[in-house]
């Protein structure tokens, strides 16, 4: 099947959200829109190689080469394209035993990812290990409510970054889960963990009115729901104004489409999360009309 077709078909059932003042079909009718489309994973625990015939409900789905291929393809398509990893990129398979997460962020970097949050099993070698390996990462490390700076991460992520991409400001900001009692403390030593709902107002007021975002992006590690009362994306969402789209992962949840959730102000924003091991790519377009007004179609492609 040749790939513009592929991506045709796995998009058909997409989720339709008015983010600003109109509603998606409103833009049908004018020439200045401007198209703006977030690829995303999350999760991948070093799953380098497509799964086998034989395995089970995974089959002959992911690998790196094909979700590179994927993304090719849609670059082409839209060169105002962002690629994002929400976290775990560590752990799973011998890779990552042999490596050390060295060969993930090289590959991650051939494919030209623009930025990744930190999950809790990229400490898996400690926080040595992570240390170690990002000079084989050629894009942005983002995480705003891990403090690094008592420990060796210090000054080597960003609590947020902003991108230009056509006529759009996008910022993107990263949260990562608690990591006490889910790591070993020896493994992130003085890392100190933010809460994410007042660190996610401060982001959101910083790239909002400090920096004029159009589009805000929460890359989060959080985990997507949980049955107790623990912060999750779909708290979050509840819980602060501004932002457009939660990224999430480490629940490992399998979305088909994003949830439209109402945030603190009863506004629409999306939030999405694609399973894991590379599976799946997250893929969301975001339409702006000639005075910024969004909205937004989203789906999950099997890799």
């Amino acid at each position: 099947m040749k790939r513009r077709t592929f991506i045709q078909q796995a998009t058909a059932g997409t989720a339709l959200a008015t983010i600003g003042g109109l509603g998606l079909q409103s833009f049908t009718s004018l020439e200045s829109v401007e198209k703006i489309t977030i690829l995303h994973t999350n999760d991948v625990h070093s799953h380098i190689d497509a799964f086998g015939p034989e395995d089970g409900r995974n089959a002959n789905k992911g690998g790196v080469a094909r979700r590179a291929s994927l993304i090719d393809g849609i670059r082409k398509d839209n060169p105002n394209t962002l690629l994002l990893d929400a976290g775990d990129i560590f752990q799973g398979t011998p890779y990552f035993n042999y490596y050390g997460g060295e060969l993930e962020f090289k590959l991650m970097s051939k494919l030209k990812y623009d930025a990744a949050t930190i999950g809790n099993h990229d400490f898996d070698n400690g926080i040595e290990g992570l240390y170690a390996q990002l000079p084989h990462a050629k894009f942005q490390f983002i995480s705003a409510n891990y403090d690094f700076s008592n420990t060796i991460m210090d000054t080597h992520t960003k609590p947020y970054k902003v991108f230009k991409k056509g006529n759009i400001k996008i910022g993107v900001f990263g949260l990562g889960i608690e990591l006490e009692g889910l790591v070993d403390p020896a493994m992130f030593k003085e890392t100190k963990y933010l809460d994410p709902i007042e660190t996610s107002q401060e982001m959101t007021r910083i790239l909002k009115t400090e920096n004029q975002c159009d589009l805000i992006i929460c890359l989060s590690h959080l985990g997507y729901h949980y049955k107790y009362d623990k912060i999750s994306d779909l708290k979050l969402a509840e819980a602060t104004r501004n932002i457009d789209l939660i990224i999430g992962g480490h629940t490992h949840t399998f979305l088909s489409k994003p949830t439209v959730v109402k945030n603190i102000d009863g506004k629409n924003m999306l939030v999405n999360q694609v399973g894991c091991y590379g599976i799946n790519l997250g893929k969301i377009d975001f339409y702006f009309d000639n005075v910024k007004n969004k909205s937004a179609n989203g789906t999950s492609i099997i890799v």
